[in-house]
């Protein structure tokens, strides 16, 4: 989504008009208006999804998947959300804060939030201010194990003024905050606060919230069910209750999809094998929607062979990526080079583009010193080229890729041995520690909508070297961490948008990951199921399940 160049005042006063998220990174999804028109909403029954990752975390302020977030966008509210229009939609909060309501200052650092009245908790207790002041304290308490603090680290003097009004100071301006707001889940002080660690309390499995479900019941292994929460604030729910069946082998998500059983098959997606098939299923929609999320084979820069640039590139020139994408994937995603979406306001279109060179790839391991054993294995200072690739098990599209990408690997001498796991393992410490050699992972590297990744390539986001971030890879560069910080600080999209720029073409250079493509996610929903509306500007399409019902 393309919107003129703003300088400080001029970003901070549009941030009270509809359509901000162009301003903080947004991209809109105009085409999608359809999907949400429809019948009066009708109360009652239940929803069925089908996802084939089991969700496990239930604090939405430690690190999870998108498909934990399926379940914390119906247990939790934020203060304001995205929409699939790219517009910043008040929630727990009045009013967006803005200069022109007194909300922010001229220069971006003093914030002032009014809440909504009349809020409560799931178990009666009254929502206020406080709420959010705990919660943005857990964040920056060092011994909380939260899933980012990026952003959050510059609050400064957080100041309960009433039940319905906080305020703070930010230490510099920060551009993506508003943003960043748009993805943190409040928590109940009340509940939470009285934890001896709030790490292992009993609300980490019995989450309580303000959002449009009440927590059920979790059958470890099986499933998740919500109930609807009568007493909430916004539109909705029209649901009585909603249902998370988790169901690893997709071929049987796809069977129960096929049979009825499930009402509506997302997150992991449609598989392409059964993509013809589908469309023509009585009774059912079928709809590609591009997502955020970027396909790539993440390296880990702590096993040495991946700390030499000459080894990540020629792992990327002997990929065959082209053929895999149309042999698997049918060429529904797009191929990138990027960790940035198309289409967003960011998007270096210019990066280099991948070619398939497997005799390039050779001469630059034979130039690096990797050379060909007697088992044909490349090996250095006796160190073989060799390594585990990982990814959730069941997944049969990415299963196919990895054997054809082993086959690509050992054309030049690499031997690649695939070592996969349950989701719920390998998405654990194996991810967030950097425990892994390299991994086949679909990724949303943006923070709400807005472009900075300081959470994913920052030298300060290592969770394995003590930092708090999501930078598994352990990369760290100076430059980008000299750009990193220029970003987050600089209102004008116009320069914004050179310093990412120049970030994506580092990443790229560096080949920080291996990209492969951006993900065009195909979800299938019952044909009386209303509501649903795909978001690129969340990680999970169950984000307004509030609004679902069934039509007549």
């Amino acid at each position: 989504m393309q919107t003129p160049s703003l300088s400080k005042r001029s970003f901070l006063k549009l941030s009270a008009a509809a359509g901000v998220a162009g301003a903080v990174g947004g991209m809109a999804a105009g085409p999608l208006r359809a999907l949400a028109a429809g019948p009066e909403p009708r109360p009652g029954g239940q929803v069925i999804a089908g996802i084939s990752q089991e969700p496990t975390v239930f604090n939405p302020l430690m690190p999870g998947s998108e498909y934990d977030q399926g379940i914390w966008w119906q247990v939790f509210s934020t203060l304001w959300y995205i929409d699939a229009d790219g517009t910043i939609v008040p929630d727990l909060a009045a009013e967006l804060p803005t200069v022109a309501n007194g909300g922010l200052s001229a220069d971006g650092r003093i914030w002032k939030v009014r809440l909504r009245k009349g809020i409560t908790w799931h178990d009666g207790t009254p929502f206020t201010a406080h709420d959010v002041k705990y919660t943005l304290d857990l964040i920056n308490n060092p011994d909380f194990k939260v899933r980012n603090r990026v952003g959050h680290s510059l609050l400064r003097n957080v100041t309960v003024t009433a039940d319905d009004e906080i305020q703070w100071v930010l230490s510099e301006a920060f551009a993506p905050y508003m943003s960043v707001l748009s993805l943190t889940f409040i928590v109940p002080r009340h509940i939470l606060g009285k934890a001896d660690d709030p790490n292992t309390a009993p609300f980490n499995t019995a989450p309580v919230g303000t959002g449009p479900f009440r927590w059920g019941e979790r059958r470890a292994g099986e499933l998740v069910l919500l109930e609807k929460n009568p007493a909430y604030h916004g539109d909705g729910p029209y649901l009585d209750r909603v249902v998370f069946r988790y169901i690893p082998d997709q071929t049987m998500l796809y069977t129960q999809f096929r049979s009825g059983e499930i009402d509506y098959l997302g997150l992991s997606g449609l598989q392409p094998a059964f993509d013809v098939e589908a469309r023509a299923l009585p009774d059912r929609r079928i709809v590609a929607a591009p997502a955020p999320f970027v396909e790539h084979i993440a390296l880990n820069h702590g096993f040495a062979p991946f700390a030499d640039k000459a080894v990540r590139q020629a792992l990327y020139l002997a990929m065959n990526r082209k053929a895999r994408l149309e042999a698997i994937y049918h060429g529904r995603p797009i191929e990138t080079e990027s960790y940035v979406p198309h289409g967003h306001w960011a998007f270096d279109d210019g990066l280099p583009k991948h070619s398939h060179d497997p005799a390039a790839a050779k001469a630059l391991l034979d130039k690096a010193g990797w050379l060909p054993g007697a088992d044909g294995i490349r090996q250095k200072d006796g160190v073989r080229l060799a390594f585990t690739n990982s990814t959730s098990a069941g997944s049969q599209s990415r299963e196919q890729a990895q054997q054809l990408l082993k086959q690509d690997w050992r054309e030049i001498g690499v031997d690649m041995t695939i070592e996969n796991m349950p989701g719920a393992v390998i998405w654990g410490e194996f991810w967030q520690k950097s425990q892994y050699q390299s991994v086949m992972v679909a990724s949303n590297f943006l923070q709400g909508s807005d472009p900075d990744v300081t959470p994913r390539f920052s030298s300060k986001a290592i969770p394995a070297q003590g930092g708090s971030g999501l930078n598994t890879y352990q990369y760290r560069n100076p430059e980008v961490d000299g750009l990193l910080e220029r970003g987050s600080r600089e209102m004008d999209q116009a320069v914004r948008r050179k310093i990412y720029q120049r970030l994506q073409q580092i990443i790229r250079e560096d080949l920080v990951f291996l990209p492969v493509s951006q993900s065009v996610i195909v979800e299938g929903v019952k044909a009386k199921l209303t509501g649903y509306r795909p978001n690129i500007n969340a990680s999970s399409n169950c984000w307004n399940m509030r609004h679902w019902f069934w039509a007549a």
